[in-house]
């Protein structure tokens, strides 16, 4: 393992450890096109981009994962004052987490290989034809490197260390679909931006566009959002009413996560085969509050013209959704077109009224249901739940939001229409199943927790218990009981 330096697109420079041993293969078939995978295998020089585009690849995901020094990392303990956290895990030195990343984030490392390639193959592009390089001076510009990144950092010398990090604070969430030219330029702004601004969380990057969540102090998060509507690709686009706030702070996140990938919400879709500019027609949420009013005073609704759909997962629709909605029983978004397929009949002819956390699902979600032509109008909740319970925290929504944080969950009211998955009291708090094979989402009450109850399912519970009792080294990922059985069909509306 030997020190180097990686130069990213237009000269900035990325210091790095280059691995040396065999956990990094970079022979590896060459994921170039399908079209170009047998003949790249024997072409010397594709291979030799590949191998650096995958070197810059990897060093540029363990970068993104250091972390100051702190009390589980002591600086006489870690590297140069650093340490690395990724999937909840603290690393001291960079062996350590070389291994993590080349045995547990291999198909990551591999899609930003794919990302890397394709930029360098746009570059040579636009170096051969000089006419169609970016003249707009956004960060898409060729000239533009590290004090140009600083320069577009804002200015923070006249606040306080304890006003930047304050525990007190919020999480914002917000996202903005809008060509992105140079997504690796892109995200190397927002990484400096983030800790700048001692913000954690995520972000994802895309050419079409940026999805994220972050939490910080309100002086961050305010100046964050000040840099976001200045910056060259957003300032005609995003306004602030697009950024949707709750009380929090960067400890909400366990670390910051700044990447590139091919949808900035994982439909599993190609974005150029189902747009975002095909989306449905959006509603405020004082329009939407009208039209689930008028669905609701139907009766019966099961007969209704309209469809109240809830384009979450299942585990987010349990702890709280609209009344009256259809919520398919499904674990990730990605499952969302194959349970639009195999329930196309559901649709036909119907209005359809979409909703989501934030609006983002329903932007890819809502354009993939009209692809299909069975919809009599497709219509979609503008903010998403979060922005209807700013102006409606009494109205048609009860129970929890669900968020992707350590909170778990955000509310308006004090309803409560979950139960607890071992005595069925109610109870909408989650916690993470206690076998370290599983990690799903579990509601347990205090009750049963306390009893030893602490896992999803029964298979677990008894899985979690032998893996206590004599312990097999690494854990792997599996499906469990709760989740192997899961019907993607649902059975009954809510």
């Amino acid at each position: 393992m030997i020190s180097s330096s990686v130069l990213l697109d237009g000269g900035d420079e990325v210091e790095c450890s280059i691995l040396r041993f065999p956990d990094l293969d970079l022979k590896d078939p060459l994921p170039l096109t399908a079209k170009s995978n047998l003949k790249a295998e024997s072409d010397t020089s594709e291979r030799k981009k590949y191998a650096f585009a995958k070197k810059k690849a990897f060093a540029l995901f363990v970068k993104a994962k250091e972390v100051p020094a702190t009390a589980c990392c002591p600086p006489a303990v870690c590297r140069a004052g650093l340490g690395w956290k990724c999937c909840r895990q603290t690393f001291k030195d960079l062996t350590g987490i070389h291994i993590h990343v080349a045995t547990q984030h291999s198909s990551d490392i591999q899609q930003q290989t794919g990302l890397i390639l394709k930029q360098l193959a746009a570059e040579a592009c636009t170096s051969s034809n000089p006419a169609s390089a970016d003249e707009t001076g956004s960060l898409s510009s060729p000239t533009c490197n590290i004090q140009e990144l600083s320069y577009r950092l804002p200015d923070t010398n006249h606040i306080s260390f304890d006003e930047l990090t304050s525990g007190v604070g919020e999480v914002l969430l917000y996202y903005c679909y809008h060509e992105v030219k140079d997504p690796l330029r892109l995200c190397a702004w927002q990484k400096s931006l983030c800790q700048h601004l001692h913000l954690t969380g995520k972000v994802r990057i895309a050419s079409e566009g940026i999805n994220g969540t972050v939490g910080g102090s309100k002086v961050a998060t305010s100046l964050y959002i000040q840099a976001m509507l200045s910056h060259p690709l957003f300032k005609t686009i995003l306004c602030r009413e697009d950024f949707k706030s709750s009380a929090g702070g960067a400890h909400c996140f366990p670390d910051l996560r700044v990447g590139v990938f091919e949808e900035i919400v994982p439909l599993g879709i190609n974005p150029n085969k189902v747009s975002y500019k095909e989306t449905g027609i959006h509603l405020s949420p004082e329009e939407f509050h009208k039209e689930v009013e008028k669905y609701l005073s139907q009766a019966p609704q099961a007969q209704s013209d309209t469809i109240l759909l809830d384009c979450r997962n299942f585990y987010e629709s349990k702890i709280g959704h609209f009344q009256g909605c259809l919520a398919p029983d499904i674990r990730k978004f990605s499952y969302f077109p194959s349970y639009v397929d195999e329930n196309l009949e559901l649709f036909k002819n119907k209005r359809v009224l979409m909703y989501c956390t934030g609006g983002i699902r329903c932007e890819r979600g809502s354009a993939y249901l009209r692809t299909k032509a069975a919809c009599r109008e497709v219509y979609q909740l503008k903010g998403g739940i979060h922005k209807y319970l700013e102006e409606f925290p009494d109205g048609f929504y009860r129970g929890k939001l669900f968020v992707f944080d350590q909170r778990y969950t955000i509310s308006s009211n004090e309803d409560i229409i979950a139960e607890c998955r071992y005595c069925g009291t109610l109870w909408d708090q989650y916690r993470v199943c206690s076998s370290q094979h599983c990690r799903q989402l579990v509601l347990t009450c205090p009750s049963c927790h306390a009893k030893g109850f602490t896992a999803c399912c029964p298979t677990c519970q008894e899985k979690g218990l032998k893996l206590a009792s004599n312990p097999s080294g690494w854990m792997v990922k599996e499906e469990c009981e709760c989740t192997d059985r899961r019907q993607r069909v649902p059975v009954k509306h809510m």
